[in-house]
């Protein structure tokens, strides 16, 4: 049978048509997804092929099957994109979403649930206004170890709250920070507890499990600090058989016939805290807007020992930040308002400063080195480094097996503490080093500042001749090492004299002579984060001066 004649010149040839059935999944049971289907199809099929012709009187080779070339065709690219979109998308919920726990063991439902309801809250962190002394003499390192006696209960007895007051889930608030290393001290945030709202500035610390206000109940020892002392009604007195009453004290502490929760807290730098636990209403307002009402348990401090007592204060106590239960973040997780989850960002910059978190939405989803929390007897942020290093220089300890070291994270010391070998092989090391940089005793700044000899303003004169201080906490993905790396001007500070002081001391001055206390000096221009959920420390180095949320996609989607 002959082939069809050709289509008349200006004939319309047949069309490719295309259909996509896009299928959404019932209101009530979301989880069963969607689903898309796409086909194509033409007017007219189009005409064989025709036979081979002889050629030059020859007969006709045979013809060779050919597999057909493959066109780039509309249909093609579009099946590529929707595949590699839909790759895309599942890779960034099993590396950057909460819906990937559904892989072990949650229900979908929830998931979506937790992730609609998260928010944040974000705090400013301030700098301390200068006191005129010298470093060293600032209470620059707490630490809290709670002590509760039976006889000191039964004297601070008689001084009972009650004598002087008759007379979401999931959110993360953004605080800022305000404080400078040096010549300021500590960094402090507000808050603002009761009804109606009062602020309160206090000192940021992860080194303590209680946050305290100085407190009117009477108050025996106080500071005179920014605002009025906060002055307890009856009813806000906590009993002792509340579970974060016992969770302070400890079993072996509980009172039956005490009408209020006593406590006492010591710190590393043999200053004091005394008081009664008080319950009231902390405000927040989260970054989404949302305002939150925790009824939140703190110290109500009314005897204060030692630097805390030093006037004028410029903070009205501590914000606790521990693990512990009875710690603000703790707290806020357990009421569902919060993920268990918080971090810090103190700028490098002139006159200090930075943010704190609470919650889950700071967090960044890439590009943070995390290392796991280690149990301890405290509720303090224990990790271990594998090895010490100044430069290429490995710092050792003979006594400790296998040249591991405790490290505590603890953003209420100013500064940044060493185990004695250490220390004293890192002083060695510098001195070796920098052989130009002659110690200044006169100077009192630090216990260790040296005289260079040439004018020094500023550490950018100074930095070059210095190595950084680095903690290995072993390898990620094998081959990548865990390093928390403390530059030069991260442990440096340039006292009033001009000379060059190390940031850096001996722990053997406050009793932690085989532990490394990382303190603010050398939390500068991190952003750091302590999941408590997952019992990680992460860091990543920032400028710390916008934070950024991290919801929503990542960059290349």
């Amino acid at each position: 049978m002959p082939p069809p004649p050709p289509p008349p010149a200006g004939a319309q040839q047949p069309q490719l048509h295309g259909v996509v059935i896009i299928t959404l999944p019932p209101s009530d049971q979301p989880s069963k997804g969607k689903t898309i289907t796409a086909f194509t199809y033409t007017d007219d099929a189009p005409p064989p092929p025709r036979p081979p012709e002889p050629v030059m009187g020859y007969p006709a080779a045979t013809q060779v099957r050919r597999r057909p070339r493959r066109v780039l065709s509309t249909r093609r690219v579009a099946a590529a994109a929707l595949v590699l979109g839909a790759l895309a998308v599942a890779a960034y919920y099993c590396f950057y979403s909460d819906v990937a726990v559904q892989f072990l063991g949650m229900e979908q439902e929830e998931a979506q649930k937790d992730r609609n309801e998260t928010r944040s809250f974000l705090l400013p962190l301030h700098p301390k206004a200068r006191q005129g002394r010298a470093l060293r003499e600032f209470g620059d390192v707490k630490l809290a170890a709670r002590r509760i006696d039976d006889g000191w209960r039964k004297a601070r007895n008689k001084m009972e709250v009650a004598k002087a007051a008759a007379a979401g889930t999931n959110s993360t608030a953004l605080l800022p920070i305000k404080g400078n290393v040096f010549p300021d001290g500590q960094y402090y945030t507000s808050i603002f507890v009761g009804n109606p709202p009062r602020p309160y500035f206090l000192d940021v610390d992860t080194g303590s499990d209680l946050t305290w206000i100085q407190c009117d109940a009477p108050c025996t020892n106080c500071a005179k600090g920014p605002h009025p002392l906060y002055k307890p009604t009856k009813e806000k007195i906590v009993p002792p058989r509340d579970l974060l009453c016992q969770e302070l004290q400890g079993n072996q502490n509980y009172c039956e016939t005490c009408k209020q929760c006593d406590y006492e807290i010591e710190y590393a730098d043999q200053s004091s805290s005394m008081g009664v636990l008080a319950r009231d209403d902390m405000h927040l307002i989260a970054t989404n807007g949302g305002r939150e009402k925790l009824d939140f348990v703190f110290g109500c401090a009314y005897d204060q020992q030692g630097q805390l007592l030093s006037s004028p204060a410029k903070t009205d106590g501590i914000l606790g930040l521990s693990n512990a239960a009875i710690s603000l973040p703790s707290q806020l997780a357990s009421h569902g308002i919060i993920s268990n989850i918080f971090g810090h960002c103190i700028t490098r910059e002139q006159g200090g400063g930075g943010y704190m978190f609470l919650g889950d939405d700071y967090v960044p989803r890439w590009g943070i080195t995390w290392t796991s929390i280690r149990s301890g007897p405290d509720n303090l942020y224990h990790t271990e480094a594998h090895h010490v290093k100044y430069g290429d220089q490995q710092l050792r300890m003979r006594e400790q097996a296998g040249n591991t070291v405790q490290v505590i994270f603890d953003s209420g010391s100013s500064y940044t503490y060493l185990p004695d070998e250490i220390y004293e092989n890192l002083v060695a090391a510098i001195k070796y080093a920098s052989p130009g940089f002659v110690q200044d005793s006169s100077d009192r700044t630090l216990p260790l500042c040296w005289k260079a000899d040439f004018p020094v303003r500023y550490l950018e004169d100074v930095k070059q001749f210095f190595k950084p201080l680095n903690l290995h906490f072993g390898k990620k993905w094998l081959f990548m090492s865990k390093t928390f790396t403390i530059s030069p001007e991260d442990y440096l500070i340039i006292s009033d004299k001009g000379n060059v002081c190390l940031g850096l001391l001996n722990g053997t001055e406050i009793n932690h002579g085989s532990t490394i206390i990382v303190g603010d000096v050398s939390l500068r221009g991190k952003l750091v984060v302590y999941d408590n959920q997952r019992r990680q420390i992460g860091w990543t180095n920032s400028d710390c001066t916008k934070p950024q949320s991290q919801k929503g996609f990542p960059f290349f989607l």
